[in-house]
């Protein structure tokens, strides 16, 4: 790998944001994996951050790739001069050069907000096509077991409620949004092509929405924005009439689902995330409670693509890895504001 290792901690202003991850997948990983070798690409956004830490309290040596696009030092800042860990400013679209005793390849690797994959359309489909291919190729290479993380968006604007793993979606590849979903649906063919012809071992979680502290305040998903605005006094911006509904899962909740995924038997693909659906009105109804601004709500247009309804069926989740949202929406979103307060100054 490249000898840019990262240098100079900052006390990692996200540090106390990361509230403890759920023991379980933790002590999961380290029964199989401790002092493993593991590759992060996305190691420095926002899941990729929380999922190095956990790794890394799994006891395992933690080799983060980031291309800093979206990716912040900041979000690794407390893991920086940390024994074991390693972040290497790194595209995976250009090639990924890194040791021959990599035991475990987690590709998080890829913009995830509209905002992110609308301003870098094109570099959102070469990471999901030729950096898959790179990591996958780490894989193969190394013989490691392969982690993608995939999304809800592979289900398009759904006809089926809620979504199982078997549902093939309804999505649209020519619209603006079709950047992402088509990025992560190759990702998921490749992944399977290589698990066919290389005989790679491999684990896919699409997930669906997720937040917590650590999310930029300029990430443009719902609940940065909201809290942003609340805590600014703003008014706070919904797309549409508010109505459509999202299912939003914490994020020490996901990475606890992803380590458990991570060392369970099954190759297909899993669902993670929350199966509590709520409308887009009531989450910025939350927030405004728990931020206390009675601050008013102006609608926008939606965007295009926008689908109405989202929800994943977890009973793969529940039944082959034990897993299920513990953080309930209310609490989620107390911790999430918090930690956001604190950046912010405001009291």
């Amino acid at each position: 790998m490249g000898q840019a290792r990262a240098a100079g901690s900052s006390k990692g202003a996200d540090q106390a944001d990361a509230s403890a991850v759920a023991s379980e997948g933790i002590a999961r990983v380290r029964r199989r994996y401790a002092g493993a070798l593991a590759l992060v690409t996305g190691g420095a956004g926002f899941v990729g951050a929380h999922v190095c830490r956990a790794l890394h309290r799994a006891d395992l040596r933690v080799l983060a790739v980031d291309s800093m696009i979206t990716g912040s030092r900041r979000n690794v800042g407390d893991l920086l001069r940390a024994p074991g860990f390693e972040l290497v400013e790194e595209d995976v679209v250009d090639h990924l050069d890194v040791p021959d005793d990599i035991e475990v390849v987690l590709h998080l690797a890829s913009p995830a907000s509209p905002v992110d994959y609308l301003r870098h359309p094109i570099h959102t489909l070469k990471v999901g096509s030729i950096g898959t291919l790179h990591a996958l190729g780490v894989a193969k290479a190394t013989g490691a077991r392969f982690l993608l993380t995939s999304t809800s968006e592979v289900y398009g604007d759904p006809q089926v409620h809620p979504q199982p793993e078997t549902y093939l979606g309804n999505v649209d590849p020519t619209g603006p949004r079709g950047v992402y979903d088509e990025a992560k649906r190759f990702a998921e063919a490749m992944t399977y092509a290589y698990q066919r012809d290389h005989e790679v071992d491999v684990r896919v979680a699409r997930i669906f929405n997720t937040y917590g502290p650590g999310m930029r305040a300029d990430d443009g998903r719902l609940v940065p924005t909201l809290i942003g605005q609340a805590l600014r006094g703003e008014a706070l911006t919904i797309h549409g009439d508010g109505h459509q509904t999202r299912s939003f899962c914490y994020i020490d909740d996901l990475v606890d689902g992803l380590l458990r995924l991570l060392v369970a038997d099954r190759q297909a693909p899993c669902n993670l995330g929350s199966d509590v659906e709520v409308t887009v009105l009531d989450v910025a109804d939350r927030i405004r409670h728990l931020v206390g601004r009675d601050v008013e709500v102006v609608h926008v247009p939606a965007g295009e693509g926008d689908p109405r309804r989202r929800r994943p069926d977890l009973t793969v989740a529940r039944t082959v890895l034990g897993w299920e949202p513990t953080v309930d929406l209310d609490e989620g979103l107390a911790r999430t504001v918090s930690w956001a307060r604190e950046r912010l100054g405001r009291g």
